[in-house]
């Protein structure tokens, strides 16, 4: 009932006493219930998920701000295969910048050997809540030194690797100037952490888009957006500045990894990955956690048709397939999500020491 009741009809047409009873609490109660339980107000919903810009700071731990000398230590060691047991491998062998900061394989390698899972893109790692595909790390410093002294990966002791680094007069000097102090493990972590949280991309069309310019997107990329926003779902998982939600999740691409239960020792968390940034996706195929999926239409088709219902042991599946949408929503969603790249940091590569 309308609460803005003219008051004619109130003082002339109806003398309350000779209002039925029913009708007189009616009235009572509409105009003593809290406006708030009739209408609920806009600001008092939940603000919806969706896409932001990245913030123009770039986060650093209280411990180990951003310098440039910093920066440029870190980035000799992540090009220098020394970080290696066997002298071979550096951390741009799986992220290379001529890759989009990935390897472009299914699955890392190292060496001849093939490891399990698809090597994901340094790029706007610094905003990341956590780290690997299975979120066993919470910042890039403690990130940095888990493939180096991994038996899979980069095989390296770091007393030797220290050994090897107080060898070379130039990365002794570098980190009296850094942190003051000989080399360390902690000092080796810092610098590549400061290093990678550099790398961080320019604004999409997308970006630009949101920003205003509504010529950034084709026909086809708005209607993706609209489907990403909207119908397709995706933004539940893929939002914020880095279009993720950071958490884990079981989609049903392979049951022989335990992700994130590997961790966590919880039977819930069996074959759950982190959601990965959309950023620059369009660059950095194959997908998924074991690069299963070779293309972004193989993605988008597994979303819409190729999800199971459930998993092993009667797991449940975190997706809903959304089998309604059309195949030309598909091809708009890709699309949009190509238009979600934008320019990485042009980084000189360093003649190492």
């Amino acid at each position: 009932m309308n609460r803005n009741i003219d008051s004619n009809m109130v003082d002339h047409e109806l003398p309350m006493r000779r209002l039925p009873l029913v009708t007189f609490l009616f009235f009572a109660m509409a105009f003593s219930v809290p406006q708030g339980l009739l209408s609920r107000q806009p600001d008092e919903k939940k603000a919806k998920p969706d896409l932001i810009p990245l913030p123009k700071k770039i986060p650093a731990p209280k411990d180990n701000p951003i310098s440039e000398e910093k920066v440029w230590l870190g980035k000799l060691l992540f090009f220098d295969p020394r970080l290696s047991g066997d002298n071979k491998t550096s951390c741009a062998t799986c992220h290379d910048p001529k890759k989009a900061w990935g390897d472009g394989l299914a699955r890392a390698r190292a060496g001849k050997r093939e490891l399990a899972r698809n090597s994901q893109t340094c790029l706007n790692v610094a905003f990341l809540p956590n780290l690997f595909w299975d979120g066993r790390a919470k910042m890039l410093e403690e990130q940095a030194l888990i493939p180096i002294q991994s038996a899979e990966e980069m095989n390296q002791s770091l007393d030797e690797l220290i050994s090897e680094l107080k060898a070379v007069p130039d990365y002794r000097r570098r980190f009296y100037e850094v942190f003051e102090s000989e080399i360390t493990a902690n000092g080796i972590a810092k610098a590549l952490a400061t290093f990678q949280r550099t790398l961080v991309t320019g604004p999409s069309r997308v970006d630009r888009f949101l920003a205003g310019d509504e010529d950034a997107l084709s026909k086809s990329e708005r209607r993706g957006l609209e489907l990403f926003r909207g119908g397709a779902g995706c933004v539940r998982c893929h939002h914020g500045p880095l279009l993720t939600d950071g958490k884990f999740h079981r989609l049903g691409v392979s049951f022989k990894d335990k992700g994130r239960g590997e961790i966590t020792g919880k039977k819930e968390d069996w074959y759950r990955f982190r959601t990965p940034s959309l950023r620059n996706i369009a660059e950095t195929g194959p997908y998924m956690h074991d690069g299963s999926l070779k293309t972004l239409d193989d993605v988008v088709f597994f979303y819409l048709r190729g999800a199971p219902k459930s998993g092993p042991n009667s797991l449940p599946i975190d997706i809903e397939p959304q089998s309604d949408l059309s195949f030309s929503a598909s091809s708009d969603l890709v699309e949009f999500l190509k238009a979600l790249s934008g320019p990485a940091p042009k980084v000189k590569l360093p003649k190492l020491p």
